[in-house]
């Protein structure tokens, strides 16, 4: 069944991103992985292909297609070659949307051509070691200079996706203390150039999986922020967080989903090759019937994340929406993957088979974005409970 989502422009666009992974990073993955890290210089071919640029305004070097639908073809594209572009997870899909919504003009004339351009690659950094999901007790400062020029930011942040690669970071810091009646009051977002004193890069993190993403731990010691960076108002920083989150939780969801699609498809080829008592995998009833049990879910998933699509692109995605997508996906792909790997037998441990790698991948879908057990709060608060 075609998914009536997407047109001609999308197919065209998706056999684009097919061949140029095929081409530029199916060859060289095996090497990121035993990085780290996808090479800097990298994002530059991804930018000059126009892949970060599709939603940037035409005036500053993009396409201004405004749709979140190319950036899940994307999403789905690298899932079903099995690999990632590494930290750039949040440099379009997590990021740009700040910038569109709270940049002003000249803050946009400074930042959006770098951007689609991948001269510029950025990261957002919400998460502090001490607060998890908790982001209104973050204690990270930013105060006010006597003169007014410039914020000094001290703090630290951990978790932070593109944290090594990242030329600038949309830093939450708090400008003034919470108000009796609103912990969330007070924070405030800056714009941060990764190359001012003060500025740190810690470790790099040594995570589970997505072994590509430069995941780090950031530290500001008397970080001078210019006030032209400041990126919206001062002390509405949680409520901004509130508006995109509902965008990074849909794209949690539509990579579960991809991935799910993905692990069917790693099963499938390998139980119809892979000969047991003289016969293949995929012949036995049980291979049959656990296939079949992972494309239904796989089916509900393409269901869920394609009303959240059409409902984003139509400005319409609310923050229970998203959560209830980003649960039930994210929930559906764990069980899935896991039956996929378990149909590869001992090879679905080994890191050479994709199907290990994600695995690996996908466990950390039910933890950043907010976690499984934050989303069951924010659909039960939506229903009144």
């Amino acid at each position: 069944m075609r998914r009536d989502i997407y047109n001609e422009d999308h197919d065209a666009f998706r056999e684009t991103v097919r061949a140029f992974i095929e081409s530029q990073i199916v060859p060289v993955y095996d090497q990121w992985l035993e990085e780290g890290i996808v090479p800097r210089d990298f994002y530059l071919k991804v930018g000059e292909l126009g892949l970060f640029g599709i939603e940037v305004p035409e005036e500053y070097g993009g396409a201004g297609i405004d749709s979140y639908k190319f950036e899940a073809v994307i999403t789905e594209e690298m899932a079903r070659a099995g690999v990632s572009l590494g930290g750039s997870a949040a440099h379009i899909p997590l990021c740009l949307p700040y910038l569109l919504k709270h940049a002003n003009d000249e803050q946009k004339q400074r930042w959006l051509p770098g951007m689609a351009s991948g001269e510029l690659m950025w990261a957002i950094a919400m998460t502090e070691p001490g607060t998890g999901s908790d982001l209104a007790g973050m204690k990270t400062t930013a105060k006010l200079s006597e003169d007014g020029s410039h914020y000094v930011l001290n703090g630290a942040k951990t978790f932070i996706t593109g944290g090594v690669n990242a030329d600038r970071v949309i830093v939450c810091a708090r400008t003034s203390a919470p108000s009796e009646t609103d912990r969330r009051f007070g924070i405030t977002l800056l714009v941060v150039d990764t190359k001012a004193e003060g500025y740190a890069v810690g470790r790099k993190l040594d995570k589970l999986g997505l072994r590509t993403s430069d995941t780090a731990e950031l530290s500001f010691t008397d970080v001078k922020v210019p006030v032209e960076d400041l990126l919206g108002e001062e002390n509405q920083g949680f409520y901004y967080l509130g508006q995109h989150l509902p965008r990074e939780r849909l794209s949690i969801a539509v990579s579960a989903y991809a991935q799910a699609v993905a692990a069917i498809r790693f099963a499938k080829d390998y139980t119809t090759e892979r000969m047991v008592f003289g016969k293949p995998v995929a012949s036995f009833q049980n291979s049959k019937f656990e296939l079949a049990a992972c494309q239904a879910q796989a089916d509900a998933m393409e269901a869920v994340v394609d009303r959240c699509l059409e409902a984003y692109d139509r400005k319409e995605l609310t923050a229970a929406d998203a959560a209830s997508a980003k649960l039930f996906c994210t929930e559906a792909a764990a069980d899935v993957i896991d039956r996929c790997l378990q149909l590869h037998g001992g090879y679905g441990y080994m890191n050479e088979y994709p199907i290990a790698r994600l695995y690996a991948d996908n466990r950390v879908n039910r933890i950043y974005g907010g976690t499984s057990e934050v989303m069951r709060s924010i659909i039960a608060k939506n229903m009144g409970l």
